[in-house]
């Protein structure tokens, strides 16, 4: 169950089904029982996706949707200034009643039991000559919160930097010197309580992990490089979103045939991994010139010619909303 698709993960199961060793967990255990009298169906996906203000998704139904995986742009990083500036956010605090609202829509169309898992980094920066951190982790835990979400343990991301600039201060002589800020916040958040599910559950099942996966992926701490951004026709400051991050937090708190959405989609990382792991995906994106760089990342080729993306790009549906005001 290593590889990256269900119909690989399937392929290893069939030739290991009659090996019970001691290595495999009960669920790869109980799957092997339950495929020799019970067919699995891959289920066909489709993808949305939307262009216009994730603070009203009012093409998405209350309580219909099984997890959100996003990485808003960070109040007071300089990079999003001008993002912000358009929406009239011109402080620290209206920068996150902006998002407090796409949080709010984020609880409305998950279901009871539903996972938000939102990735976002704090904040240094110096304004009227104070140099300070600005905790952007913890407001949106407030607001998410004052919503009604439960909040569980988050994960933390930390990213190895050999930046010559990466200390900041005084350097080696004290006590002017600043800690290196090289982690980000993978904050979880429920909705209700936990998630039912009928017993034996064969698509449940079939959405496993294995034990080195989850002894990796269910610890506090991940150690993973950020991504950069690949695509010379994308501005600066679209953020890139590691696809490793997206796969696991999309395995972890969801199972095939779920809908994932992202309401900051961006290049489309969290669609790309929705559709390879056959889960199924909405994803909000205000700047319609990055549609482009979407549909070339969903049809698996960067040397797609655009004529011929919309052929390729599966069960893509590109809409615009109708009122974004």
């Amino acid at each position: 169950m290593d590889g990256r698709t269900l119909r690989s993960e399937m392929e290893k199961q069939e030739t290991k089904r009659d090996k019970k060793t001691k290595s495999t967990s009960y669920p790869e255990r109980q799957l092997a029982k339950m495929l020799k009298s019970r067919p699995l169906k891959i289920p066909e996906t489709n993808h949305h996706l939307i262009i216009g203000d994730s603070r009203r998704m009012h093409e998405i139904a209350d309580e219909s949707v099984h997890l959100i995986v996003t990485s808003p742009p960070y109040p007071m990083i300089e990079l999003w200034d001008d993002l912000f500036s358009k929406m009239g956010c011109t402080d620290f605090q209206t920068m996150h009643v902006y998002l407090a609202q796409v949080w709010s829509e984020c609880y409305r169309i998950l279901m009871d039991g539903g996972i938000a898992c939102i990735n976002i980094g704090d904040a240094l920066r110096k304004i009227d000559d104070t140099f300070q951190l600005y905790p952007n982790h913890v407001k949106v835990i407030e607001h998410c919160e004052a919503l009604g979400f439960i909040t569980l343990p988050y994960i933390l991301w930390k990213k190895p930097t050999t930046r010559a600039n990466a200390f900041l201060g005084s350097g080696f002589i004290p006590p002017n010197a600043y800690v290196t800020q090289d982690c980000e916040f993978i904050l979880l958040f429920r909705k209700g309580q936990t998630r039912p599910f009928p017993p034996k559950d064969l698509i449940r099942y079939a959405s496993h992990y294995t034990i080195k996966e989850r002894n990796t992926w269910f610890s506090q701490i991940w150690q993973l490089p950020g991504a950069r951004q690949k695509n010379r026709h994308v501005s600066r400051r679209v953020a890139a979103f590691p696809e490793e991050v997206a796969y696991r937090l999309i395995r972890m708190f969801s199972i095939i045939g779920d809908t994932v959405v992202d309401p900051f989609l961006g290049t489309g990382t969290t669609m790309k991994v929705a559709k390879e792991t056959h889960r199924n995906s909405i994803g909000y994106e205000i700047d319609e010139k990055l549609v482009p760089v979407i549909e070339t990342r969903l049809s698996d080729t960067d040397s797609l010619k655009p004529s011929r993306r919309r052929k390729v790009v599966e069960g893509l549906q590109i809409s615009h909303q109708a009122d974004t005001h």
